[in-house]
């Protein structure tokens, strides 16, 4: 019998859409700081960037798609965006996937007037089964309305079933952590009492040899 916290929890999944919507504004620079937004994400999970720049003169946008792995992969960069650019890329490991952006002030503009400049930005992040465009799946294939939404939700089942598994694959290295761990914290406290006891020992005897020593005790 499915428990109400584990209904809640798909209800969670299939009512909360995975996407990521912000506006604001960059700041230009010489050497401007990257404004990154992080997500979440899967491995091969499809992720839609739509990015939407507002006018500016004397500056220049770069965009880059990197992810928190040691490696710091990159997995696409791209200079001098305007307007409306859409960049689709996919998670090559589970971690978090960032979208950064910078604003360049261009060397011709003095550094004095770049506090008054900026440039707007509409950020659009589309994951997992969000970012796969069913209208054009249905055009191709031919789905009526009711066969498109089935295979909708036919992705967001598979992503919480995806989501599950990391899950208890994550609780197996934490657990598998933990107990490596306790046999670690139990090896050093055998250490300390085994250490202790030699100690006391070692001590009675090197008592009993200085008072012998002293003509103290027999």
């Amino acid at each position: 019998m499915v428990s109400r916290g584990t209904l809640s929890f798909l209800l969670f999944f299939l009512l909360a859409p995975f996407v990521v919507a912000i506006k604001f504004t960059l700041p230009p620079g010489r050497v401007p700081a990257p404004k990154c937004i992080w997500n979440a994400v899967h491995t091969n999970a499809l992720v839609i960037v739509t990015a939407n720049v507002g006018p500016g003169p004397g500056q220049r946008v770069d965009i880059e798609i990197i992810d928190s792995t040691p490696q710091r992969n990159v997995y696409l960069s791209k200079r001098d965006i305007k307007g409306e650019t859409r960049l689709a890329v996919t998670a090559h490991a589970e971690g978090d996937v960032g979208v950064c952006l910078r604003n360049w002030l261009s060397p011709d503009v003095k550094i004095v007037l770049a506090q008054n400049m900026s440039r707007t930005i509409d950020l659009d992040i589309d994951i997992g089964v969000d970012a796969v465009d069913y209208n054009a799946i249905a055009n191709q294939e031919s789905l009526s309305g009711l066969e498109t939404e089935m295979r909708k939700l036919e992705g967001v089942v598979k992503e919480i079933e995806d989501e599950l598994e990391y899950l208890k694959k994550r609780e197996e290295r934490f657990a598998t952590t933990n107990l490596s761990t306790n046999q670690r914290v139990q090896n050093f406290a055998w250490f300390t009492l085994f250490s202790l006891i030699g100690l006391g020992v070692w001590q009675i005897f090197h008592l009993r040899a200085f008072f012998k020593r002293k003509y103290l005790i027999d």
